[in-house]
């Protein structure tokens, strides 16, 4: 009887996904200053001007470390960059790339939980949590994906691009291959303006960096030059905008 008790539990379908909660606006508030303050902190940085602070300051070494401790696989990268620093060497911080560990640790200091947004060093592996959460429940995924032609990014959405030779089309193109490592990078938008999106990343030209990104009239994403990465998916911050903060005519789905 206990051998068949325990074939039953075996033969026990998966219990069914968590549904993802809904945060209040002050989630998206924090998330928002948090990017400006890390912005701030290393010395308003702008992507067209020359840079100035960088990675291998040793003054930005606890703030690149702080980003680390925000991803589970951050020790490893910890623990060879503590070598460096205290060896005085300049390649510190020069690797593994820190800028998905920067976008988990702005949303993680805004206080959304690891189950709406699963911390990680890599930004495919973030964002397959996220097209996920969309694709399950479409109706309270705080996160949702959009092609670049069909949403005008707005403050607090991340726009994403593909850096490999052969970037994806599309958000979708990104479902058949989940798991599997694709550079990327995410920045997150903090202010709009006709012609064009403002938006801060980390890891760009070796800092905190607020980049413009040109838009059309409509206030979609333009084609990025030649030899620059692609951009693949906007994804709507939906943070304080579901319901019960917010009326459901608020709540968008992922584009079919």
């Amino acid at each position: 009887m206990a051998l068949l008790a325990l074939l039953a539990a075996c033969a026990a379908p998966p219990p069914p996904p968590e549904p993802p909660l809904a945060y209040p606006p002050a989630a998206r508030d924090r998330m928002l200053r948090i990017a400006q303050a890390e912005w701030e902190d290393w010395g308003r940085q702008d992507a067209a001007a020359p840079p100035r602070g960088q990675e291998s300051d040793p003054a930005n070494f606890p703030r690149v470390l702080a980003y680390w401790r925000a991803v589970p696989d951050g020790a490893g990268p910890i623990a060879r960059n503590r070598v460096l620093y205290r060896d005085g060497d300049p390649g510190l911080w020069r690797e593994p790339a820190w800028s998905a560990a920067f976008i988990s640790f702005v949303l993680r200091g805004a206080g959304v939980d690891g189950r709406e947004f699963p911390s990680s060093a890599a930004h495919a592996f973030y964002l397959d949590g996220l097209i996920a959460d969309a694709q399950r429940f479409p109706a309270t995924a705080p996160f949702v994906p959009h092609d670049v032609a069909g949403r005008a990014p707005r403050v607090g959405d991340l726009v994403c691009a593909d850096r490999s030779a052969s970037p994806l089309a599309g958000w979708r193109d990104r479902v058949a291959e989940r798991g599997r490592f694709r550079p990327m990078h995410c920045d997150i938008v903090v202010r709009v303006a006709p012609g064009r999106v403002e938006a801060v990343g980390g890891n760009v030209r070796d800092a905190v960096t607020l980049s413009r990104f040109a838009t059309d009239a409509g206030g979609l994403l333009l084609p990025r030059a030649p030899g620059e990465p692609t951009w693949f998916a906007i994804f709507e911050n939906r943070l304080g905008r579901l319901p019960p903060w917010s009326s459901p005519s608020h709540n968008e789905g992922p584009a079919p």
